[in-house]
């Protein structure tokens, strides 16, 4: 069902963990997730001795909820089956494609620049409006913080090959 069911945990631990409790320690722990990943793609491709493959990109859209703002990297998307609008996350992810399996190497979230966002919605506005170019706000500069889906890309294939330097791509 590609989640994660924190009631099934607390069923298995017989009651001893409760999903509060389970969920806040996956959420509020200081744990390495980006390491975890790294060290277990490690282990994965030394056990099968995968040392060549091609390395692709994917990014898909998770419809959340509408009324969710507490959820990582959330935004307003278009929502494809209704034509209306939901919040959701965007995931970046970088697979290495071999002959026998295909792996994710590397993930990112990816969210649009809110100022950048708010200036093509009243840009469009005001030429809707038929205000000339000259009269209508120029266009604000990029945020550092909210890359873009290739600037993802980018850093994740860095990340790779500081990381999987055995690798053949």
């Amino acid at each position: 069902m590609n989640s994660v069911c924190w009631a099934k945990f607390e069923r298995a631990s017989l009651g001893d963990c409760k999903v509060a409790a389970l969920s806040w320690v996956f959420r509020k722990a200081s744990i390495p997730w980006d390491w975890l990943l790294r060290v277990s793609v490690v282990l994965i491709l030394k056990r099968y001795g995968i040392t060549e493959g091609v390395l692709a990109f994917d990014e898909s859209d998770r419809a959340r909820s509408k009324s969710t703002k507490r959820i990582y990297k959330v935004y307003k998307q278009k929502h494809k089956g209704s034509g209306g609008y939901v919040n959701g996350q965007t995931i970046v992810l970088l697979l290495l494609v071999t002959s026998s399996i295909t792996v994710p190497v590397g993930f990112f979230f990816y969210m649009p620049d809110p100022a950048l966002k708010q200036w093509d919605k009243e840009d469009k506005r005001l030429k809707k409006s038929g205000i000339a170019k000259k009269d209508r706000p120029i266009k604000p500069e990029r945020d550092s913080a909210y890359p873009t889906k290739t600037e993802i890309a980018l850093g994740l294939l860095k990340d790779l090959n500081s990381s999987h330097k055995y690798i053949t791509q």
